[in-house]
């Protein structure tokens, strides 16, 4: 006589908030941008992210621009090694860019937004 056992028939997990799509629809996009000045790059990234998020993230979103000359205790902190950085602190995980942030399709890669 051959004896039989029952498997329980698995079923998926449920999705959570934390495990979402790569697209983050509801929540807010915590962003900070190191730049240097006036320099022609960081003026170049200032307008390129504000235009990104003007766009894609719209009314959504809190962006601090930071500049390395007024405030460098804060690019210390945050290991900044290159101007202009953009850190994304929120939705996790934390994303870091580096340069004038031009290359739109990549920004919206890095932000892991679906556009």
């Amino acid at each position: 006589m051959k004896k039989t056992t029952k498997t329980a028939a698995k079923t998926p997990k449920k999705m959570t908030a934390k495990s979402k799509s790569k697209d983050f629809p509801d929540e807010k996009y915590i962003l900070q941008l190191f730049i240097a000045g006036i320099l022609p790059n960081s003026l170049r990234a200032v307008e390129n992210i504000n235009s990104i998020c003007e766009k894609y993230l719209k009314g959504r979103y809190e962006l601090e621009i930071i500049d390395i000359h007024q405030q460098p205790d804060l690019a210390l902190d945050s290991e900044i090694i290159a101007i202009p950085a953009l850190i994304k602190k929120s939705p996790l995980p934390e994303e870091r860019m580096i340069g004038d942030l031009s290359d739109t399709k990549s920004v919206l890669i890095g932000l892991r937004i679906k556009n």
